[in-house]
């Protein structure tokens, strides 16, 4: 870790403190400065860090021209508990100055007295853009985008544009390029500031507007626009309907948050848990969260349980093998994990498809081969050292490049089985891989030890 995310999070600790210690001893006072001087982000931060009753002492301290972008900071489970908690008045005040994209994020979470409210209070043009991007799905470029985009046409020169934008005053946030568009709205290209105030004000803005940036489908999944970003080191983009028509632009802000919405995402579902859980949540939800979640892993320990069963007596004669037998099972969900886990990260950055699972699974195979191989070495030399049987060593040896093989072959096509059954391979994934390395790895130990053994 860098010294400046060490010293973040210092800052991030040592705030949490003085915050717990100003709520033990009772002085309020000493939160307001603290409060009125963070971001909006950093106080949703402080928010999720503390359990609820000190939650809603804070959440009064916090400057109410701050409570629309805190409310949109915070994660799903607590703006729940603040919005349940607040009266529609402070909520109808916390959406005034939001812009179209965040207040479509926060609005669908607000009662519905509140919604008619902020809906009666605007005007006509922006009820329109609202509703054009609520018509779209909050996970697609449609409702990521705003609908603030400055629009030029190609015919005219640069000092035109630049006498238009004096004459406007103001550029909505974020704002790097122009967009220009066809008498009738269509997408043509991108004109940067950069170049409206360096290049020839005589020049014609088709002469210098950038055509090689595609608009964005209004329908195209979030994090496929975030890997256009990526791929194109974007700080603002387009995105156009079905005919082609400018209906918004989506900024590098909007796509930061989707990026960190997938990480969360992918790290909580290996656990079994959702990203937007509160971490102070009551005691009794989350206890039957985790349930369903530790009752799918009861079920697949009692299969690989059952199947241990299945060589009880010669477990009885043969007590090594219940020694060594959770050395197999071990490096099979090892192998499994790390090949599962480069599938996950290959699919979510559009990597890995049908057309190259073939050539990853021999490349995965190979490499279980190698490992195999050698740990097999290793632990059949161990284990005649411990016990003085030749058999035994090699029986184990054995039985660990069996499972070092099925644990490539189920690393690599459990993902792409489950995506096509249209199920999150990072959530279900490690529970089926360790269930199955766990079953082959115990069934091909005993399996062999019952036939050289006895």
């Amino acid at each position: 870790m860098s010294e400046a995310a060490d010293k973040t999070d210092d800052q991030s600790e040592a705030r949490l403190q003085y915050l717990h210690e100003a709520l033990d001893s009772g002085r309020m006072r000493r939160l307001k400065p603290l409060l009125h001087a963070l971001h909006p982000a950093e106080t949703a931060l402080l928010l999720e860090a503390i359990p609820h009753a000190k939650r809603e002492i804070v959440w009064g301290l916090v400057p109410d021209d701050d409570h629309g972008e805190v409310l949109l900071h915070v994660n799903d489970e607590v703006r729940s508990e603040l919005i349940e908690d607040l009266d529609d008045e402070v909520l109808l005040a916390a959406t005034e100055g939001l812009e179209i994209d965040d207040l479509a994020d926060l609005i669908e979470d607000l009662p519905e007295t509140v919604t008619q409210q902020v809906l009666r209070s605007m005007d006509l043009q922006n009820r329109e853009r609202l509703e054009s991007v609520l018509s779209y799905p909050a996970d697609s470029a449609g409702g990521l985008m705003n609908t603030d985009s400055v629009t030029v046409r190609p015919d005219v020169s640069l000092d035109v544009v630049q006498r238009y934008l004096r004459q406007r005053g103001t550029l909505p946030d974020q704002t790097e390029t122009l967009f220009v568009v066809s008498r009738y709205g269509r997408y043509l290209g991108m004109l940067s500031l950069a170049k409206l105030v360096t290049v020839d004000p005589e020049r014609d803005v088709s002469e210098i507007m950038n055509t090689s940036v595609e608009g964005i489908q209004a329908d195209l999944p979030a994090s496929q626009v975030a890997k256009r970003f990526q791929d194109l080191d974007l700080i603002s983009a387009p995105v156009v309907d079905d005919n082609g028509m400018l209906v918004g632009r989506i900024t590098i802000d909007d796509v930061v948050d989707v990026i960190r919405d997938e990480a969360e995402h992918s790290i909580m579902s290996m656990a079994g848990l959702d990203e937007e859980e509160d971490l102070f949540a009551p005691i009794p939800r989350s206890a039957r969260r985790r349930a369903v979640w530790l009752g799918a892993n009861l079920c697949t320990a009692f299969l690989a349980s059952w199947v241990v069963g299945l060589f009880e007596a010669t477990l009885a004669q043969v007590v090594a093998l219940a020694v060594l037998m959770p050395i197999v099972a071990s490096m099979g969900g090892i192998g499994g994990s790390q090949t599962l886990t480069l599938m996950i990260r290959g699919l979510a950055l559009g990597q890995i498809g049908y057309t190259n699972a073939r050539s990853l699974l021999f490349k995965e195979i190979s490499v279980a081969v190698i490992n195999g191989l050698l740990w097999a070495t290793v632990v059949g030399i161990v284990a005649i050292a411990w016990f003085g049987n030749p058999v035994l060593g090699a029986v184990i040896a054995s039985a660990l490049i069996i499972n070092q093989l099925t644990a490539a072959l189920v690393g690599v096509g459990l993902p792409l089985a489950m995506r096509r059954l249209g199920i999150d391979p990072a959530l279900a994934g490690s529970v089926v891989l360790t269930t199955v390395t766990d079953v082959v790895g115990f069934a091909s130990f005993l399996g062999l030890g019952a036939l050289f053994l006895l």
